[in-house]
């Protein structure tokens, strides 16, 4: 039983029953319609980390004690350069207030000046004395101000809770995994608006500037900079809608492939609703790509069946052959696609895991929609005589066109194109040794440089002596190892190890607080700020500190040391992490170990390395899957090579390209490759499929490209162009990942087709030398 015989026998039930199917397809196109309204944006906290990393296991292991990564933090900042004022601290403790009550925060967990945990101490005649930074009888009154600053200088809490230049105050709050209200997963987009509309909104003014940062509030941005990607899909709509008609000249032969890769889109989101998912903002631009995929074998499917109504079909026996033809090679691309985008399931990271799933529906569902409601749609397509005059008919000059690229199957041209891609690989090879992992600017790296998030963030990371971008390094001992001057020695080691690598801003830990509690003991002097090795004196200096410090556990068996970094760029993280690991081998031993980690920071570590241990394997699975399915389509390694080659080397053109423009490896981008090669394998299966079987007829290379471009040509020049002018207006997005993405795209959609019309007939040239 071969597959001309089952592709024969389906098309003859396909077309005889045209009707049943069309009204199938309308039903199923309204039922997903209908599922696809309920989509929601998805941006759990979750979905971003990969939770099985060694670094996430020691997260999962320490978060109810010491909190998560999901942490925002808010500075509110007095216009004066003074926060010291009555205005400032009414409209301080209100938002403090309004922090703590929002559904969402861990209550016990939100710090600020108001917080009753934020105490201070010290030395009096008698002995110590302390209490909360701002007492319960405070008056905001000259005297009360006064108080509230000298107690913030004892507390030690200036750089972290108060800007160092007491121009600013902070509150931090850590989020809870499920909203108590709803008992859901938090929806952190809601709780995005929240912070904006509650905090910022109550009291941004011209006397007060509010300043908001962390993941929750950044997918918040990215989500409100994701309304526009609805904007670029329009305007993508229109633009290549304008171009199918340009090349089709024909209202209904531009209205079908449009409208069928549409349905595509609206399938893909019916059925993620129906499969319980939603859509991350990260993926929000996967439906684009879907259609876009689905006008390219539209668009091969409307050229088809119009040469052969040209050549004096009717427009049923015209779309038959065109379903017959284009069955197999569109589907084993499309199937390479979906598979491509499959193997991004390897990645254990929900996002990433979520946007294959994404893609791979969408694309699936093209094989329907546009392989086969779009022939049965044709059958009862009119096409005009003017119409087949001029397909029949084609222009001298496109023949012209036509004839002079097939010279690239020849030996001559061959050599030269073949030196050159041979030249370009190694180039880019090169070049892409030096991609970094991870992100390579400051601020978040998905939302332009001015925006308001990143402003915030450097405006926070300037005036305080933290930032969000820090890293828990969990210290886990015995029980009361707080009292162990060996293990608490190595710690202060630690941290001061760690406080002399580049781009660490500061650290704080255990230790270092109970050296300046034990100056406290000895009258302030400085020269007492050192771990006491008598246990009684270690242990008066350390029973001061609260669990609610985050510095230590409930039985001191777990101390984090602190360490804030200057920014999260790939390079920076890297640095810390493989001091952190290097140090902490030298100090850890089978009773203490230094564990790595926690934090944003620790997050982006684990993300970051979870990327690195990815890349390779995904992009060999994405290959290993489209070489299986070429192998199988064309049955030749010859053919499957021409294919491959140029896609290997466009993929590696990409990731120079990448190093470049100092775009790094990331959640967002890897998945960019894997779908380029996805997208891009259309190009080279289409050409090569009419070709292979002329050539095993003996036709002469030349004569058999310069066929398949006369066939198959102006088609895929026409999607390579069309798909590239529609993602390069990508570089007008707010989001500064869409831009990327954007650039990528349009390189590997332009690139991907030249590869197919110059390289591949080049390759082709030395493989099938009797046909030359």
């Amino acid at each position: 039983m071969s597959i001309n015989w089952l592709v024969n026998k389906f098309e003859y039930s396909l077309f005889r029953h045209r009707l049943a199917v069309l009204v199938l397809f309308a039903l199923a196109t309204l039922f997903l319609l209908w599922r696809a309204t309920d989509i929601k944006l998805d941006a759990a906290f979750s979905k971003n980390i990969p939770l099985k990393h060694e670094y996430m296991q020691t997260y999962l292991k320490h978060e109810q004690d010491f909190g998560g990564a999901n942490n925002i933090l808010i500075a509110m900042c007095d216009a004066s350069g003074d926060i010291f004022n009555a205005n400032f601290f009414d409209n301080f403790r209100r938002a403090h207030d309004d922090v703590v009550y929002t559904p969402g925060v861990e209550r016990v967990l939100v710090k600020s000046l108001f917080s009753p945990s934020t105490r201070f101490i010290e030395v009096v005649e008698d002995g110590f004395a302390g209490g909360p930074v701002i007492p319960a009888d405070f008056t905001a009154d000259a005297e009360g101000l006064a108080r509230v600053k000298e107690n913030a200088e004892k507390a030690g809490i200036v750089g972290r809770m108060v800007a160092d230049d007491y121009s600013c105050a902070m509150i931090t709050a850590s989020l809870l995994e499920i909203d108590p209200e709803t008992n859901l997963p938090l929806n952190t987009i809601a709780f995005a608006g929240k912070l904006e509309n509650d905090i910022r909104g109550k009291y941004q003014s011209e006397q007060i500037s509010v300043h908001i940062i962390g993941f929750a509030k950044m997918v918040g941005d990215v989500a409100e900079g994701a309304k526009g990607v609805v904007a670029f899909f329009g305007i993508a709509i229109v633009i290549t809608t304008i171009m199918v008609f340009l090349f089709s000249r024909s209202v209904m032969l531009t209205v079908l492939p449009i409208a069928c890769s549409l349905i595509a889109v609206v399938w893909q989101m019916g059925l993620l609703t129906v499969l319980g998912f939603g859509i991350d903002p990260m993926s929000i631009l996967v439906p684009f790509l879907v259609f876009a995929i689905g006008v390219s074998h539209g668009v091969q499917m409307i050229n088809s069946t119009g040469k052969r109504v040209a050549a004096g079909m009717n427009a049923k026996a015209a779309a038959q052959a065109s379903f017959r033809k284009l069955l197999v090679p569109g589907g084993v691309a499309l199937l390479s696609d979906t598979v491509g985008f499959l193997t991004l399931l390897i990645i254990e990271i929900g996002v990433i895991r979520e946007l294959a799933i994404t893609a791979s529906l969408g694309v699936a569902v093209i094989i329907l929609t546009n392989l086969i409601l779009l022939p049965v749609l044709m059958s009862f397509v009119r096409f005009s005589k003017s119409y087949q005059q001029r397909v029949s008919e084609p222009s001298p000059a496109t023949e012209k066109v036509w004839y002079a690229l097939s010279a690239f199957a020849t030996r001559r041209y061959a050599a030269v194109i073949l030196v050159c891609t041979a030249a370009l690989f190694a180039y880019g090879y090169w070049q892409s040794q030096q991609l970094k992992i991870g992100d390579l600017h400051a601020g978040a790296p998905a939302l332009h440089e001015d925006s308001r998030y990143n402003q915030d963030t450097f405006l926070i990371t300037d005036r305080f002596a933290i930032s969000v971008d820090y890293i828990n390094v969990m210290v886990e001992s015995i029980p009361s190892a707080c009292t162990s001057h060996d293990i608490m020695d190595r710690i202060d080691q630690f941290q001061w190890l760690m406080e002399n690598v580049p781009g660490v801003q500061s650290a704080v830990s255990l230790s270092s607080v109970s050296k300046v509690i034990n100056a406290a003991y000895n009258e302030g002097n400085p020269k007492w700020r050192v771990l006491p090795r008598n246990t009684q004196s270690l242990v008066q200096a350390s029973s001061r500190v609260e669990t609610s410090t985050g510095l230590l556990n409930a039985d001191c068996s777990v101390m984090p040391v602190m360490i804030f970094l200057e920014d999260h760029k790939a390079e920076t993280i890297e640095r810390v992490v493989r001091a952190a690991k290097l140090h902490g081998t030298e100090l850890g031993d089978a009773e203490t170990r230094f564990m790595l980690a926690t934090g944003p920071a620790g997050v982006m570590a684990a993300t970051n390395e979870a990327v690195s241990a990815a890349q390779q394997p995904m992009m060999w699975y994405v290959y290993l899957a489209v070489i299986v399915l070429c192998l199988l389509s064309f049955r030749s390694v010859k053919a499957t090579a021409a294919v491959i080659i140029p896609l290997y080397v466009v993929s590696v053109l990409a990731t120079a390209l990448m190093t470049k423009l100092q775009i790094g490896l990331t959640v967002s981008t890897l998945p960019v490759i894997a779908l380029g090669v996805g997208i891009g394998v259309d190009y080279g299966i289409y050409i090569l499929s009419t070709m292979s079987q002329q050539l095993r007829d003996g036709m002469p290379l030349r004569q058999a490209y310069f066929e398949a471009l006369k066939e198959r040509g102006s088609a895929v020049l026409f999607t390579g162009i069309t798909l590239a002018i529609g993602v390069s207006t990508w570089v007008f997005s707010a989001l500064k990942f869409q831009v990327d993405m954007g650039i990528l795209l349009t390189f590997m959609f332009i690139v991907n087709m030249l590869g197919a019309i110059v390289v591949l007939p080049a390759l082709a040239a030395f493989f099938w030398r009797k046909n030359n």
